[in-house]
């Protein structure tokens, strides 16, 4: 699926997801055990992993009436779009205004800031032999 054609999980569906990515395929009542107390509801569960489906962020294999979810969208593609959508809508796009607020808030120190612009030069070789 590209990008553009993803949609923004809910809280629940992101909680869902998450589980999914973790276990890489599993029925509801997989998913279920996989969750925090308090256990919500199976229906409620397997109403969640329905709209997913109808996302198309899930797919399914069915074995009679019972059916194994897994992911179709993988936890990378899902981060990247959710991240360019966080620095579009609250940085006006600018990932350079996003590291510098991040940068600012946390009290980043030297070596942090260090390991930080190391990676940015890493990333920044890896785009440029692609």
């Amino acid at each position: 699926m590209r990008n553009d054609e993803l949609k923004e999980l809910t809280k629940a569906e992101d909680e869902i997801m998450q589980i999914l990515w973790k276990i890489e395929k599993g029925f509801v009542k997989e998913i279920i055990e996989n969750l925090p107390e308090p256990k919500p509801a199976y229906n409620t569960v397997s109403t969640i992993v329905r709209i997913l489906e109808k996302k198309g962020f899930v797919h399914y294999n069915a074995y009679g009436k019972t059916h194994q979810y897994f992911p179709v969208v993988s936890k990378g593609e899902y981060s990247d779009f959710y991240l360019k959508k966080f620095i579009r809508n609250y940085f006006k796009g600018s990932f350079k205004d996003m590291v510098s607020f991040f940068t600012k808030k946390n009290d980043m120190n030297i070596n942090e800031i260090d390991k930080l612009l190391s990676t940015l030069d890493d990333l920044k070789e890896d785009n440029k032999n692609e």
